[in-house]
């Protein structure tokens, strides 16, 4: 098992990356929004990685942090969702768009990656749902060391959670409310605080 590679980055095809590791060239494939933030050629890169072995070839797929190839093995696993066809979805919608779309039930946004029918969509909605969760979403990534950092980041993750809801209520996009809710200031005391600074930035 191949866990990530490290190395130069000497170049980025199409739908993959070449990383030079000690002199030997592997290809690594990717999804679009991946590729789109890798660095110039020549620069050191590290990618997370997946090998995937089949009868006639062995493929790695990579990605850019562990959060990434976490999802990417979460939607593998379902049920006629092979490894490109993993790669589409988060090429077309972050890792954390991902996870809103399947708890909020979604299959239009998912459906839109090339390949994923609206069958298979709502196939990976029922069996992921019970598997992500709306803190793993808005999750600040501040780890506090004392549990009452914790407790305080838990308690901001819930209210942005309800607005995230609400908003949706209200007719806005999964992606577009999560993005607005995500922008407000870590200042708003209420649920209700935070709506009204994330209605901002959609109107």
């Amino acid at each position: 098992m191949i866990s990530y590679v490290r190395g130069e980055l000497a170049a980025v095809e199409p739908q993959k990356a070449i990383v030079d590791v000690g002199g030997v060239g592997y290809g690594v494939y990717m999804s679009q929004q991946a590729l789109s933030l890798l660095p110039q050629p020549g620069n050191e890169v590290k990618l997370y990685t997946y090998l995937n072995v089949k009868e006639d070839a062995m493929q790695l797929f990579g990605f850019l942090t562990k959060d990434d190839l976490e999802i990417f093995k979460l939607v593998i696993g379902v049920s006629g969702i092979g490894p490109k066809g993993g790669l589409n979805i988060l090429s077309c919608m972050s890792p954390d768009e991902l996870r809103f779309a399947i708890m909020s039930g979604d299959a239009k946004a998912i459906s839109a990656a090339p390949g994923i029918g609206k069958k298979t969509a709502e196939k990976l909605i029922l069996e992921l749902r019970d598997k992500v969760d709306i803190a793993d979403v808005l999750d600040s990534a501040a780890h506090g060391s004392t549990s009452e950092d914790l407790r305080v980041s838990e308690t901001e993750s819930s209210m942005q959670a309800e607005a995230v809801q609400a908003l949706v209520a209200l007719g806005y996009g999964n992606a577009e409310s999560l993005r607005a809710v995500r922008k407000t200031s870590p200042d708003c005391q209420t649920v209700e605080d935070i709506l009204k600074e994330a209605l901002k930035y959609l109107f």
